[in-house]
C-alpha cells in the first residue's frame, strides 16, 4: 500500500510496504500510514507515470498528473452584467418558473471518491445522506489513480483528479487519498468520518469560513439567473465555478478490491467549468437553459484561487439543478 500523509494520527499502526515498486522511500519503510487508502505524488510513483508516458501508455488505468492543472475555461454562453443594487432593483420584471433558493447554504462537501477504493463505500453511503440535504452543497468527484487495482472507475475523469492534486498543493500536502472530504475549499478531512465532517461544517460556521456571499438562483422558460452578493469587507475576487454532476446511479463492480458489489453514487461531478469572474460586488450571470438542460445537475461555487492557480477558500456556492432520484 502506498504511504501515507506526514500528518497521519499517532494512533496508526506501523506497517511494512508491499508495493516497493510503488515505494518512494524504501529505507525506512515501517511508517505510520493513515486508514484511508493514500497515494504519494513523490519518488517512484511519480516516476513510474513518466516511464509509462514515454512508453505510450496513454488513457485506461495510468494517466499523467498535470503538474499545473487548473479548471479549465469553458466556451460558456454565459453573459456578464455586472449590476448594482439599484440596477437589480431597476431591471425589468421576468416570468420567473421558481423561487431563488436558500442564499447561504451551510457548507460544501467535496468527496474524492473511487470505485476501485475499498475503504470508500462508507464514505459515498455517508455521503448519500449529504447530498439529500438541502443545506449542503455536496459533489462527489471519482478520480482516476486507483484504476489499476482492476477496475476502471465508470464516473471518473483526468479533470477530477488533476482537482484533487490541486487542492494537495494547496494545502501543503504531499499526497492524495480517498475517500477525502474537502470542506468549504479550507481543510480535509476523512470522507467516512460522521464526526470529522460534521465538526468541520459546525467549526467553520462559528468562525466565519462558512458562505460569505449569498448566491440566488432563479429561472424563466429560456435561462437561469445567477445574483452573487456583496463582500461587504470581504474578499474582493473569486472565479465563478460550474460544476455538473450525474444522476444518482447504481453500478455493478465487476472487478478490483469492491468486486462483485453493486453501488449507488450521488452527484458524481462529469465536468467543471470556469465560467467568470466576481470582484466583491453584487454582480448577475446568466446561463442558457438549453445547457442546463443538457446535464443531469448543476451547482455553482463562488471560489478564490490563488496567484499560483490553486483553489481556495469557497465564498458561497448553490445548486442551479439538482436531480434527487435514482
Amino acid at each position: 500500500m502506498p504511504h501515507g500523509e506526514d500528518a497521519a494520527p499517532e494512533s496508526n499502526r506501523a506497517v511494512k510496504c508491499n508495493h516497493p515498486a510503488y515505494c518512494a522511500l524504501t529505507c525506512c519503510c515501517n511508517i505510520k500510514i493513515s486508514p484511508q487508502r493514500d497515494f504519494p505524488l513523490t519518488g517512484a510513483s511519480a516516476t513510474y507515470f513518466g516511464n509509462q508516458n514515454k512508453a505510450g501508455v496513454t488513457g485506461g488505468n495510468w494517466k499523467v498528473m498535470a503538474i499545473q492543472g487548473r479548471l479549465r475555461l469553458a466556451a460558456l454562453a454565459l453573459a456578464l452584467t455586472a449590476l448594482g443594487g439599484a440596477a437589480l432593483a431597476a431591471e425589468p420584471a421576468k416570468a420567473v418558473t421558481s423561487k431563488p433558493q436558500t442564499d447561504k447554504p451551510l457548507g460544501v462537501i467535496e468527496l474524492f471518491t473511487s470505485q476501485g477504493c475499498s475503504s470508500c463505500p462508507p464514505a459515498d453511503e455517508f455521503f448519500a445522506e449529504l447530498a439529500s440535504k438541502d443545506d449542503i452543497i455536496a459533489l462527489a468527484y471519482h478520480v482516476n489513480y486507483w484504476d489499476y487495482l482492476g477496475w476502471q472507475d465508470t464516473l471518473s475523469t483526468k479533470e477530477n483528479t488533476e482537482r484533487q492534486y490541486d487542492y494537495m498543493r494547496a494545502f501543503g500536502s504531499r499526497s492524495v487519498y480517498t475517500p477525502q472530504a474537502v470542506i468549504n475549499g479550507r481543510s480535509h478531512v476523512n470522507g467516512a468520518s460522521r464526526k470529522d465532517v460534521d465538526g468541520a461544517l459546525a467549526r467553520m460556521d462559528r468562525t466565519g469560513e462558512g458562505m460569505r456571499v449569498g448566491i440566488k438562483v432563479s429561472r424563466t422558460s429560456d435561462r437561469v439567473m445567477i445574483d452573487a452578493g456583496d463582500a461587504g469587507n470581504g474578499p474582493s475576487d473569486a472565479h465563478v465555478v460550474i460544476v455538473y454532476f450525474d444522476p444518482p446511479q447504481t453500478v455493478k463492480i465487476g472487478q478490483g478490491e469492491n468486486s462483485g458489489r453493486s453501488l449507488t453514487y450521488w452527484n458524481a461531478v462529469s465536468d467543471i467549468q470556469t465560467a467568470g469572474m466576481w470582484h466583491g460586488k453584487a454582480q448577475r450571470y446568466e446561463l442558457p437553459m438549453t445547457e442546463i438542460a443538457k446535464k443531469g445537475g448543476c451547482a455553482v461555487l463562488l471560489q478564490s484561487v490563488g496567484k499560483d492557480g490553486m483553489p481556495g477558500p469557497i465564498l458561497g456556492a448553490a445548486f442551479i439543478r439538482k436531480p434527487d432520484r435514482l
